[in-house]
């Protein structure tokens, strides 16, 4: 595993979350394609990420396609999916308690559901 500097060991060790927006970031030049964009080594360096839409009606995309080209580019699977999905309502502007129920009686469940 790669040596971090002293500011992305910050981020990964306070667990502050990383909106990956992956359509959006190749629509905006951030990457010049889903090949080339962080998120996938940032989950193997376990960070929190998260992946989101940015703008849905300006990239054309959903949750849905975010997933399915993540899976396509990077071999993705429900696990992968589901890690990212906890990640995202670990880092949801609720209560813990109200998270953790989330989490654990809808997500947890439904990601079972379709495995």
């Amino acid at each position: 595993m790669p040596r971090l500097g002293r500011l992305a060991a910050f981020v990964r060790d306070r667990r502050i979350p990383l909106e990956m927006c992956p359509t959006s970031n190749i629509h905006t030049g951030t990457v010049p394609a889903l090949a080339d964009h962080p998120i996938d080594l940032l989950r193997r360096l376990h960070f929190r990420v998260t992946v989101n839409t940015d703008n849905r009606l300006m990239s054309q995309t959903s949750m849905s396609h975010e997933f399915s080209e993540l899976t396509a580019q990077f071999g993705y699977a429900l696990d992968d999916m589901q890690w990212l999905t906890v990640n995202a309502m670990k880092s949801a502007f609720l209560p813990f308690d109200e998270r953790l129920g989330l989490i654990n009686d809808v997500i947890k469940p439904g990601y079972a559901a379709l495995a």
